[in-house]
């Protein structure tokens, strides 16, 4: 039996798509190179940039709960529960359950967790800088500024259900 659907029209050649100035690769790219950076920078400490940003949210509000830290630092809750398993079993974090509701952990930094990130610090904020380095320092404030407008103006996004 003929199909009576109409066939469809030829589309016209098209020029190869480039992938440098598609804002989602580029943004990829320097993500790559941020990570890099952040490594070679802090190397004698051993933490990733996620490990470092969850020692550094619960240091700077010891007790929050995992919820709450995957919130924080942009990481969907079963993720970050590795990493917290992680920085645990190297002694630099503690879960510690909620006296309101038993099924919660409250996460706080152990001593070794808080000197860790104490020297962890200055070498995590030359990395910050080298990140930096290409632009004129003029110009970093503006593009840590438009940085913030397009996480802020996708939060809706990062929000969504399966979303991260």
């Amino acid at each position: 039996m003929p199909d009576s659907a109409p066939s469809p029209l030829p589309m016209p050649p098209q020029p190869p798509l480039t992938l440098d100035g598609l804002p989602g690769h580029d943004i990829r790219r320097l993500h790559q190179i941020s990570v890099a950076i952040f490594m070679q920078e802090t190397e004698a400490f051993g933490v990733t940039p996620v490990q470092y940003a969850a020692l550094q949210a619960v240091g700077n509000q010891p007790g929050m709960d995992q919820r709450t830290l995957a919130r924080t630092i942009g990481f969907d809750t079963s993720t970050i529960a590795g990493v917290i398993d992680r920085l645990e079993a190297r002694g630099l974090m503690q879960r510690n359950a909620s006296a309101q509701d038993r099924r919660v952990r409250l996460l706080t930094l152990t001593e070794a967790g808080g000197a860790l990130l104490a020297a962890l610090v200055p070498a995590m904020l030359q990395a910050q800088q080298r990140i930096l380095s290409p632009l004129p320092e003029a110009e970093r404030g503006e593009f840590l500024r438009m940085l913030a407008v397009l996480i802020a103006g996708h939060r809706a996004v990062e929000d969504a259900p399966g979303a991260g």
